[in-house]
């Protein structure tokens, strides 16, 4: 078997496929993508197929490394973003062409189903009560939103005070025993964080994500000392070699590989079984389309570390018409029960994507930027 094309589509709401194709009529999918740098991960994508037409695509780890360490750049959110989707599509060639799922390959599955969140609100964590009474009407158990606004460096008690009342009146609305995850987005900064961690204890949250910017990490055992809130980072990381340290400082509890942005699915099992060895838990990061959700189950699946997998289904930055399940021919596939997602058993990733629907919103496009802010002496704050 011979690649013989990559096709690539750039879809609302901000997601970019691409379709892996072979001389024996078998494909595959993945999602490579950097939410609002589509388009450059598109133009690595291409620039890799250089290397990878003729090839086999069973040869999974051979064309990884080929990816890798066949340009003398390498690492970073753009390269591994186009390396992630491609691994995604060439293990969904070699599920399918074996004519089982990717977690098979891989050794079986130890779970059947895994627990998911649901995010409730938008940017600014405000009027989120009423979202999170409904995402528990539907059945989850667990739930995240985002922790702050803008936030300086060094900031009023005012900001703290709007923090704690939004999470206290979800905690409130939602009851003791609802799964709350906080996520302060790299946007609270060492002396602040400091300040939100503590004044959250009481809440009894499942996690704080990305409580500091990744450049920061090092910092993080200073600002959660005293807390026995587990601690959540990592979307922002892309290799083994980024996670090593971040495990070696044993400064986290969960990890939160993307599966597409840190090398796909060969990349993040070694990941994911580095963090077993910390005794860290795997929660991978995944606000985006179906096929990295796919993509992220199958880890989850042989992964016994894993414990939650984030989805996006109704998140805020998708629309009508192209939410989660409405580019795929059967969306029972992700099957949502009692707060948690079946792990697909179908052929590869265990998916069907309808390419028709793919190729008409391809027709839309997107060019999705994330919103600038700024603080209000005009500095540009971070989202």
């Amino acid at each position: 078997m011979k690649i013989t094309a990559f096709k690539t589509y750039i879809v609302p709401p901000r997601w970019l496929f691409l379709k892996v194709e072979t001389d024996e009529g078998i494909f595959g999918w993945g999602e490579p993508v950097v939410e609002g740098r589509a388009h450059t991960v598109e133009t690595a994508v291409k620039e890799l197929s250089d290397q990878l037409i003729g090839k086999d695509p069973m040869q999974i780890e051979d064309l990884w490394n080929v990816m890798y360490r066949g340009g003398f750049y390498r690492g970073g959110p753009i390269l591994m973003s186009a390396i992630a989707g491609i691994d995604q599509a060439l293990w969904d060639i070699k599920g399918k062409a074996y004519n089982q799922p990717v977690h098979q390959l891989l050794g079986g599955k130890c779970r059947d189903r895994i627990r998911t969140y649901s995010w409730v609100g938008g940017d600014r964590p405000s009027d989120v009560a009423t979202a999170a009474k409904e995402a528990v009407a539907k059945g989850f158990t667990a739930l995240k939103m985002n922790g702050a606004a803008e936030m300086q460096i060094v900031d009023g008690y005012d900001k703290v005070e709007a923090v704690i009342e939004t999470v206290s009146t979800v905690r409130s609305a939602v009851g003791p025993h609802i799964g709350l995850c906080v996520d302060f987005h790299g946007r609270v900064h060492r002396p602040m964080a400091k300040v939100l961690i503590r004044e959250l204890e009481p809440y009894k949250l499942m996690f704080i994500e990305e409580p500091l910017l990744p450049e920061h990490s090092d910092s993080i055992a200073e600002v959660v000392r005293g807390s026995s809130t587990p601690i959540a980072a990592g979307e922002r990381l892309y290799s083994r070699w980024d996670f090593r340290d971040l495990l070696e400082r044993r400064v986290v509890d969960i990890i939160q590989p993307d599966l597409s942005h840190a090398g796909g699915i060969t990349e993040c099992r070694k990941i994911a079984a580095m963090a077993e060895a910390y005794d860290v838990a795997l929660a991978p990061h995944c606000p985006l389309g179906p096929i990295a959700l796919a993509a992220c189950l199958q880890l989850d699946a042989v992964s016994y570390n894993a414990f939650i997998q984030e989805q996006s289904l109704n998140i805020h930055y998708n629309g009508e018409g192209c939410d989660l399940l409405d580019y795929l021919v059967d969306p029972s596939v992700f099957d949502y029960s009692q707060g948690m997602i079946t792990i697909p058993d179908g052929p590869g990733l265990g998916i069907e994507i309808n390419e028709a629907v793919v190729i008409e919103q391809a027709k839309i496009g997107h060019r999705w930027r994330n919103p600038l802010w700024r603080h209000k002496d005009g500095s540009v704050a971070e989202w």
